[in-house]
């Protein structure tokens, strides 16, 4: 499962229509919660992280963090990265856990080993920042170049962003062009909106030379997906 897409911004809140008070939550949303939540009391791993992001987002019962964050923590004493890296995120916001910037660290190192886009943009956000550790930008710009190189667009356009303005990276706006024009979804107007932007400061030719390197990366990507 990519997963990556669940849960992409470590300190974003996804905000819900709100339900009024009392209200039954839909009946597909409740069979969904009841038939996830029989699986992974079976030990299903997959249903186990489900269960972890309906009880977060209050889909088909009542929203519980900390019913959350205790089945991520299952998932992760499984070795399996997206319960690592989600219950790192549980722990950086607060979030049905107490706030530990060193617990969410060694979750999202785990994670990130086994190779975790969703767990390596997040320490890029880490190190950018300086929770639970020194703040680095150098150090940054790595984990949100790992990210990226597995097509995380938030990495991606961050990335184009770091070398726009030359932190952790010397700058360079034809690579900030590249990294924000393969974000450049019709999904992501951020970067789209981040490419116009970078455009203005390049030549003709300077243009060409990023609309070549954006076409490498995106064909480096793909090759990586199909090893």
């Amino acid at each position: 499962m990519n997963y990556s897409t669940l849960a992409l911004c470590l300190f974003a809140t996804v905000a819900a229509e709100p339900r009024s008070s009392g209200a039954e939550p839909p009946a597909a949303d409740v069979r969904l919660f009841e038939e996830t939540k029989t699986k992974a009391e079976m030990g299903d791993i997959d249903a186990q992280y489900k269960l972890g992001g309906l009880y977060g987002k209050g889909t088909g019962t009542a929203k519980d963090d900390a019913a959350a964050a205790q089945w991520y923590r299952k998932v992760a004493e499984r070795n399996d990265r997206r319960g690592q890296s989600m219950l790192g995120v549980m722990y950086t916001n607060a979030r049905g856990v107490p706030r530990d910037y060193d617990r969410a660290i060694e979750l999202f190192r785990k994670a990130a080993a086994q190779n975790s886009a969703h767990a390596q943009y997040n320490l890029g956000h880490m190190y950018s920042t300086g929770k639970g550790v020194p703040k680095d930008d150098v150090e940054s710009a790595a984990w949100y170049r790992k990210a990226a190189e597995q097509n995380e667009v938030n990495s991606q356009r961050i990335l184009g962003s770091l070398y726009a303005a030359g932190r952790g990276v010397p700058q360079d706006f034809v690579q900030a062009y590249a990294w924000t024009k393969v974000a450049a979804t019709p999904e992501n107007p951020a970067a789209q909106k981040q490419l116009m932007k970078y455009a203005e400061q390049l030549t003709a030719e300077q243009r060409a030379a990023a609309e070549k390197a954006a076409g490498e990366i995106t064909a480096s990507i793909h090759q990586r997906r199909n090893r």
